[in-house]
């Protein structure tokens, strides 16, 4: 090695580096793929545990024995996120037939216009019986994964709020218990990361619930004095969709197009979609670059990459936890880079 020149060395060291944390990094993404049931629910309960955190040590300082508080808190999100569920299906159960009859009107014209190209679209609505049919089979073992699905989907849900309130509960011993196990001389270091990672994701937390929210009212107000049914609804799912950035805004955004084109017309459907372009460039030009910047800062480039890695390896879920979990990372990277000079700072003198 020394017959080679000091930056071809330098080089191939970071070769090195680079070839082992990859390799480390993909046994442990596959590791937490294999034992997903078990991994997600933990994931889900720490970013739980990041949101619902200030409001738990309120309590906590107000004199609520910490069990009461750790559960009042897990029930209060139970009943506003199971409210928020059953208000959004409810309205896309309303206003489904009405969407359907909208797409058909919408192929109709279509017809009208491009001829075969739109008939096409026109045949293939009418003869959707023909299509389930023939494809019944399918259909019912379709019907059968889904519903296997659902029932593991249930399970980490509830697994993930028990693990929140333990957490919550149980959260003044995590110190003791990291420090515990860290090996030797590094306590202090890996509780250090332990905190910026957990802050940069408390932050990310915060961050988004703040931004979900006034990206909801907003949308709630302009789909109220447009008179679109349904619109609390619709806003419960935006508010619901902006924890996944960028994607989440543009599917539940779609939804309330197609709710306002299905009951209002095609005009409103028109409003409807100035309301959420213009609320998402507010997002995007005002809000994010004024909240996030206080908590913590990725370039836009970052998080689609990351949803995008997060989407091939665990669809919708890796999407909702890709952006958090590359917000940890950055902390601890961040943690390392102003640890690292002053200990060689400190070594130099």
């Amino acid at each position: 090695m020394r017959l080679l020149p000091l930056p071809v060395r330098r080089l191939a060291a970071w070769c090195a580096v680079i070839l082992l944390v990859s390799g480390v990094v993909y046994v442990g993404i596959r590791l937490c793929v294999e034992f997903r049931t078990a991994v997600v629910p933990v994931l889900l309960a720490l970013l739980g545990t990041a949101l619902l955190g200030p409001f738990h040590r309120r309590l906590v300082q107000a004199g609520v024995n910490r069990s009461v508080s750790a559960a009042a808190t897990c029930v209060a999100v139970l009943a506003v996120v199971g409210g928020a569920v059953y208000i959004v299906v409810a309205v896309l159960v309303d206003s489904g037939d009405q969407i359907v009859a909208s797409l058909r009107a919408a192929a109709r014209d279509l017809a009208r216009h491009f001829g075969a190209a739109g008939t096409s679209l026109e045949d293939l609505a009418s003869n959707a019986r023909e299509l389930l049919g023939k494809f019944g089979g399918t259909a019912a073992s379709g019907v059968i994964s889904g519903v296997s699905v659902v029932g593991e989907s249930i399970a980490m849900a509830v697994l993930a709020l028990l693990l929140v309130f333990f957490f919550l509960r149980d959260s003044d011993r995590a110190v003791g218990a990291l420090r515990a196990v860290a090996p030797d001389g590094g306590a202090d270091t890996v509780e250090a990361m332990a905190r910026k990672a957990f802050r940069a994701v408390e932050g990310f937390m915060r961050g988004t619930t703040l931004i979900a929210f006034i990206d909801a009212v907003c949308i709630t107000v302009g789909l109220l004095v447009l008179r679109v049914p349904g619109a609390a609804g619709l806003g419960a799912l935006v508010f619901v969709g902006a924890y996944i950035p960028y994607l989440g805004a543009f599917l539940s955004g779609a939804v309330a197009v197609l709710v306002a084109l299905a009951d209002r017309g095609f005009v409103i459907a028109l409003w409807a979609l100035g309301v959420v372009l213009a609320v998402q460039v507010l997002e995007g030009h005002v809000l994010q670059p004024m909240i996030q910047s206080r908590t913590v800062q990725m370039h836009p480039a970052v998080v689609m990459l990351a949803i995008t890695a997060g989407a091939s390896v665990a669809g919708i879920l890796g999407m909702l936890l890709a952006v958090p979990l590359t917000a940890a990372a950055f902390g601890v990277a961040d943690e390392l880079r102003e640890r690292y000079p002053a200990a060689a700072a400190g070594g130099d003198s």
